[in-house]
């Protein structure tokens, strides 16, 4: 069983925020609030459908926003971790002014995605995926995702080959062994091993930490919504970062076949590890962008999306 809604939407009707980069946050249903980072009304007029496809662990929530003449195949949008599809809210605009028809999906356990009944890997998270493609009736798509959906999108081409075309790793993550290991130690204190307070100063914490780690020009509003996205899964928040850090990418990278564009920006925490997978693997596309941080698509929606759409429509 799956239940849609269709909403015509439009730029001219969309509410656009006071500064650049500002945040962009759904308001309901069927209505939409975006930011642009030159603040521009006008433009695309673009539907929004959400939706459920049945997956290998229960229903998977998606969000699928079209303009009125899509370029290309549509873009499935895997987001980080722990958050949900809204990590995508600002770009959806500037996507579809491009032409480019997006789909946003809830990594199983967290959104409105149902979770696993075990400690998933981001093997099992990939599994997920063609469940919403079949649902929509998409042989092929192209593919990306932002840091623990950039091991998931890797994982998607690697055992569902033919039903990608372009691949677009966002924040490509080979590590050293010491550095998985201090990923792991600091996953298992900060997330396996946190601690519901009776006086709620965790969920002040989590706000807290999320603040310093957007870095300049941060909105309390939008870090409001990142905790709150941290605590609404269906599924415990950790498994997410555990799954990437159990990843292997440095085994996976070689093994790609698609056509693939690394992407990463310069101030972002693991821009260290997307150079050493340009170093591993020449032959594709790169890119860096120059600023932002781990939030680089709520923080340069507009350059991050000409740089995607240039690679998928180049």
């Amino acid at each position: 069983m799956s239940h849609n809604e269709t909403t015509p939407l439009s730029r001219r009707t969309l509410v656009t925020a006071v500064s650049a980069g500002a945040a962009a946050s759904l308001i309901g249903r069927g209505s939409v609030s975006t930011a642009r980072a030159d603040g521009h009304e006008g433009g695309e007029a673009y539907s929004m459908t959400r939706g459920y496809a049945d997956g290998p662990f229960g229903q998977v929530h998606y969000q699928d926003v079209s303009p009125s003449n899509p370029k290309g195949l549509p873009l499935i949008l895997l987001h980080q971790a722990p958050m949900t599809l809204r990590q995508f809210d600002s770009i959806l605009a500037p996507l579809a002014e491009r032409g480019v028809r997006s789909i946003s999906i809830d990594t199983p356990g967290f959104g409105q995605s149902a979770p696993p009944d075990f400690v998933p890997t981001v093997e099992d998270y990939a599994t997920a995926i063609p469940a919403v493609l079949d649902h929509l009736g998409l042989e092929q798509v192209d593919l990306l995702g932002h840091h623990t959906g950039a091991m998931i999108a890797t994982s998607v081409a690697l055992q569902f080959p033919d039903r990608i075309n372009n691949l677009i790793i966002n924040g490509p993550f080979p590590m050293t062994d010491e550095e998985r290991a201090g990923f792991l130690a600091r996953n298992k204190t900060g997330e396996r091993d946190f601690v519901h307070e009776h006086d709620g100063t965790h969920v002040q914490n989590s706000f807290l930490g999320r603040y310093r780690m957007y870095g300049e020009g941060v909105d309390p509003k939008l870090i409001t919504r990142y905790t709150a996205e941290k605590f609404i899964g269906l599924g415990p928040f950790w498994y997410g970062h555990h799954a990437a850090f159990q990843y292997n990418h440095n085994v996976d990278l070689p093994k790609i076949k698609h056509r693939t564009l690394l992407l990463t920006n310069t101030g972002d925490q693991i821009y260290e590890n997307a150079k050493w997978a340009k170093k591993m693997r020449p032959d594709l596309d790169y890119v860096a962008i120059e600023g932002g941080g781990v939030d680089i698509v709520d923080q340069m929606p507009e350059e991050w999306s000409d740089v995607v759409v240039g690679f998928l429509h180049g």
